[in-house]
């Protein structure tokens, strides 16, 4: 059998299985992505998506936890989509930076506020719930309380939930979860984050 021909089958088979899947598929409803994992582009990843949803003119809202008190310039870039962007940093920097407990739980929770004013808003087809795991890891926010919201969203909204250490409960319950892992970083060769990469 020549190269040309077994390539050939095998994408023959390929076809067949992927189209049976496709067949396969026909539930039709929001779902819930968590991106998670010590390595960095979980907020790119996220970000992608919104673009995703932006090219096909669906609204989308986009709630940072953690990284308020930063300047984003996805924020800046995202203006230009008018009102079908909400972008809200409401975060007060990361809790190494911040190192009060209390504060961060209030600040965390008020954030979970306007994120659960999303979730139950039917316009919106996508909700960014940027660095939530890091809120939920600490127990800024209680894990039940954030399953209980996102099960009962409108049917058609998709939920993307970033953020390391994202609790075993939310990974059942998701539909995707993808782990970033790191195996090299500029930081850890004294590399100054970067415009455009880091910021």
């Amino acid at each position: 059998m020549s190269e040309a021909t077994d390539h050939k089958e095998k994408m023959q088979r390929l076809k067949t299985s992927v189209d049976r899947r496709i067949d396969a598929a026909q539930e039709e409803r929001g779902i819930l992505i968590v991106f998670t994992g010590a390595g960095k582009g979980k907020t790119t990843a996220a970000l992608g998506m919104v673009m995703r949803c932006l090219g096909h003119g669906m609204k989308v809202a986009v709630v940072q936890f953690i990284k308020g008190a930063i300047d984003t310039a996805e924020q800046r870039a995202l203006r230009d989509f008018g009102d079908l962007v909400t972008f809200l940093r409401l975060g007060e920097g990361y809790t190494w930076e911040t190192q009060d407990r209390e504060r961060d739980t209030k600040v965390a929770r008020e954030a979970w506020e306007k994120a659960v004013e999303c979730l139950q808003n039917p316009e919106y087809a996508m909700v960014v719930l940027d660095e939530l795991n890091i809120t939920v890891q600490h127990e800024y926010i209680d894990v039940a309380a954030v399953l209980d919201v996102v099960r009962d969203r409108p049917m058609m909204q998709h939920v993307v939930i970033t953020g390391r250490g994202a609790k075993p409960e939310l990974l059942e319950a998701a539909d995707l979860v993808s782990e970033m892992k790191m195996v090299k970083h500029p930081f850890r060769k004294g590399i100054k984050a970067q415009k455009g990469v880091e910021f």
